[in-house]
């Protein structure tokens, strides 16, 4: 049995999220040392809310991140094998990355506030829009964005599952594309509450602030491969993956050709690592082959655990 580990991002934050996790040493010390390095007290946040602060990027980014980071820690604790690969929706790259020991938790908490900085002052409020199409080819998707762009910018942002996928652009296009892909056939079309186009061009002028915070910080190969979202590649040139991190900020997330990507490599089952089931819930509807499973809570966690430790004794 070969198995994969996923790290979500953005929309999975919840107030009193670790608390599902028990008392857990590890992941009170987690969070002690990302807060430590932010100089914010993100275990208080997590805790207490409100739900209103949690949902600002520049909050949810580190949070989701260090939460991620956690959990993994939380495993290894307990006694969980490494798994063959990895990776991560959109902001969860980073967290795989930090397990893969490519980042410093310390510096990715960092990075990741300033991402989320960098892509809330990119486009003024009000001038950028995302939606979710449902139903809907991506190649029909692409049609509806190219025929609504009309000088503007739109485009696929998350590729999440062959009927779900999010676009991005200037707020006028966004919502062109929805009724041209309502004509298409796409049984929905929904804006979404978001506080800036994120994975969209508009997100270039932040990419490059990021390339410059990248530029000062230490990277490593990972130990473990991780699948990268702009390429759908293992990178082990800290170099390459400095450059796919800033491309991945105005690039669209492709999940899609990820779960394949670790279905052709003979994973058999892939463990969502941390809050919440998105992941789990979108690798189901990716791919047949896989199993989706999540560390949810700490009952999954020691489920999970006891399910690989018998498969690979």
């Amino acid at each position: 049995m070969t198995f994969a580990f996923v790290f979500p991002g953005q929309g999975s934050q919840s107030v009193g999220m670790m608390a599902a996790y028990g008392d857990s040493s590890i992941i009170r010390a987690t969070f002690d040392e990302a807060s430590s390095s932010l100089g914010e007290d993100l275990w208080a946040m997590c805790s207490e809310g409100p739900a209103e602060r949690l949902a600002l990027t520049v909050n949810t980014q580190p949070l989701m991140l260090t939460a991620g980071v956690a959990v993994w820690r939380a495993w290894l604790a307990a006694g969980g094998a490494k798994p063959a690969l990895m990776a991560g929706h959109s902001l969860g790259e980073y967290s795989a990355l930090v397990a893969a020991q490519a980042l410093s938790l310390a510096d990715a908490v960092k990075l990741v506030r300033l991402r989320a900085q960098a892509m809330q002052d990119a486009v003024p409020a009000g001038t950028g829009g995302m939606a979710a199409i449902l139903g809907l080819s991506a190649d029909l998707v692409a049609q509806a964005c190219a025929d609504a762009a009309q000088g503007e910018e739109v485009g696929a942002a998350n590729l999440n599952d062959p009927n779900q996928i999010v676009i991005a652009g200037h707020a006028g296009a966004v919502a062109r594309a929805c009724e041209l892909a309502k004509s298409l056939g796409a049984k929905r079309a929904l804006p979404l509450p978001v506080s800036a186009p994120f994975h969209s061009a508009l997100m270039r002028p932040a990419a490059e602030r990021l390339r410059v915070a990248l530029d000062g910080v230490d990277v490593c190969t990972p130990v473990i491969p991780v699948i990268n979202n702009v390429d759908v590649a293992k990178l082990a040139d800290p170099a390459s993956i400095r450059d796919a991190l800033v491309r991945q900020a105005y690039s669209p997330v492709r999940w899609i050709e990820t779960v394949h990507s670790m279905a052709a490599q003979g994973v058999s089952r892939i463990v969502e690592c941390g809050p919440g089931k998105v992941l789990m819930g979108l690798v189901k509807r990716c791919a047949a082959g896989p199993e989706a499973l999540a560390l949810s809570d700490s009952q999954s966690l020691d489920t999970v655990l006891a399910l690989t430790k018998e498969e690979l004794a």
